[in-house]
């Protein structure tokens, strides 16, 4: 059975997506999209990474797009970003298994420039295991070829002008000299590009799209960044730039090659624009910033000093967030290295991120943009637990827990929370994928506090499997 992850469906081409599921895949969305529109023939915007294997799976999803009486449009080989851009008043697939190692491939469904919800997902699903053959010969589609790129490239420059102050010139980032490392991925399509655009001097590492990644792995991490964060240390640069395979993620590091922190990234970007909303002509509606559990206490000193409200969401689900706030109007959604900016689009984009917060270095300066923000201690630990345990544990855990901070205040909606009264902060939540409890944890003291939460986690899963035995 094919079932959707938090990023579509995604997985080895030889096990989880196959020609035979793209060709299913495509049929399904063709179908939902002749059911879903009020057009006879709806079209639907197919594009892929450079992996290997995406003109194939590319092919089999536009097999059955067209089947289902819907018009396949070819894009070819474009970010996910543009893809979402692409797919406003339309459906979108996009054939990327974005970090996933070379071998693996995925699907993503877009429709009017955001992901599938989990209603459509559970409504493709359900289509997948019922064959409901191809529409009558007459509705058959032919495929239609568009270039949405250079249309991208252009409104993510202009949306960076339109946040630069009114007297700075048409090229706000003139002057700055960054850094992009596109991974081999689908940044080298656009990131460098909108950057000169906007003046700045650019030099790109692994610029050649290649599926195999042969500069480094599609992920960008402290690890596989190595020769970013050494050509960065040892040259002149304002800015270094990181994506993943299909450039929806991005990772900043400051001129000497640190990786500058992701929670510090979105803390920036949030009280850039929650006080940017609060200055506007508009204004009236409070600005929200919707982000995860797992994101720093920083996230929300930065947006409530600005004047607006953080509301969190379960991990991979930032568009629920983002619909379901039912006063004041969201103006950020972030996770770590994954950004929405909602007055651009509806779709995680790590190009306008990139472009953007250049713009904001351009016309602040990275250590002004960086001196609010406070910077704690981090810790990230995974603890063994069976899977049969951890809703006990987990159940254990929202009294134990608590017991054991007794001035903290608790939140239980997404995992056990707990923020206390300095700004430290930890969150427990079982891992959706790994049997593993994961604690996060942010405190001048996160040794300590890590130590006592990891006894209460490891009692709560003894406890738990014992029952469960």
């Amino acid at each position: 059975m094919v079932t959707f992850g938090t990023a579509g469906i995604r997985g080895s081409v030889a096990e989880t997506v196959t020609p035979a599921v793209a060709l299913a895949v495509g049929s399904a969305v063709g179908h939902l999209a002749v059911a879903e529109s009020a057009l006879p023939n709806p079209e639907i915007v197919i594009g892929r990474d450079g992996r290997l294997t995406g003109p194939a799976l590319a092919a089999a999803v536009e097999a059955g797009v067209a089947a289902a009486g819907a018009i396949p449009i070819r894009v070819g080989t474009v970010p996910t970003p543009t893809l979402a851009f692409a797919s406003r008043d339309r459906y979108g697939l996009m054939l990327t298994a974005s970090h996933n190692p070379p071998a693996d491939n995925g699907i993503k469904c877009f429709v009017d420039g955001q992901a599938f919800d989990d209603d459509r997902e559970a409504r493709i699903e359900s289509r997948l295991d019922t064959d409901t053959g191809p529409a009558d010969f007459e509705r058959w589609q032919a495929p239609q070829r568009r270039e949405p790129l250079p249309d991208y490239r252009a409104a993510v420059a202009a949306y960076v002008r339109n946040h630069q102050p009114a007297d700075e010139p048409t090229a706000p980032c003139e002057g700055l000299r960054i850094a992009v490392d596109c991974g081999n991925g689908m940044a080298a399509l656009a990131t460098p590009h909108v950057l000169e655009t906007l003046g700045a001097s650019v030099v790109a590492l692994n610029g050649n799209v290649d599926g195999r990644f042969p500069g480094r792995p599609s992920k960008p991490t402290p690890e596989t960044l190595g020769d970013l964060r050494a050509f960065v240390a040892d040259g002149d640069f304002d800015l270094g730039i990181a994506h993943d395979g299909d450039a929806d993620r991005i990772v900043l590091l400051d001129g000497d090659g640190e990786i500058i922190h992701e929670d510090s990234v979105v803390a920036m970007l949030a009280g850039y624009y929650t006080r940017r909303a609060v200055a506007g002509d508009d204004a009236g509606d409070e600005p929200v910033v919707v982000t995860t559990p797992n994101a720093s206490g920083r996230i929300d000193q930065q947006v409530t000093a600005a004047g607006g409200r953080v509301e969190r969401v379960r991990l991979g689900a930032l568009h629920e967030g983002i619909a379901a706030v039912d006063r004041g109007a969201v103006v950020f959604a972030a996770e770590p290295w994954k950004h929405i900016h909602p007055s651009f689009g509806g779709w995680i984009d790590g190009v306008v991120s990139a472009a953007l917060f250049t713009g904001l270095v351009a016309t602040h300066g990275l250590a002004t943009l960086r001196e609010p923000i406070t910077e704690r201690p981090y810790r990230k630990v995974s603890i063994d637990c069976p899977d049969g345990a951890k809703a006990a544990a987990m159940t254990t855990l929202e009294s134990s827990l608590p017991d054991a901070f007794s001035e903290a205040t608790v939140s239980v909606e997404h995992g056990v929370r707990l923020a206390l009264p300095d700004g430290s902060w930890l969150l427990v939540r079982p891992s959706g994928t790994e049997p593993y409890i994961r604690l996060y944890a942010e405190s001048e003291s996160v040794g300590e506090i890590v130590d006592t939460a990891t006894e209460r986690i490891e009692a709560a899963i003894a406890g738990a499997d014992g029952g469960a035995d």
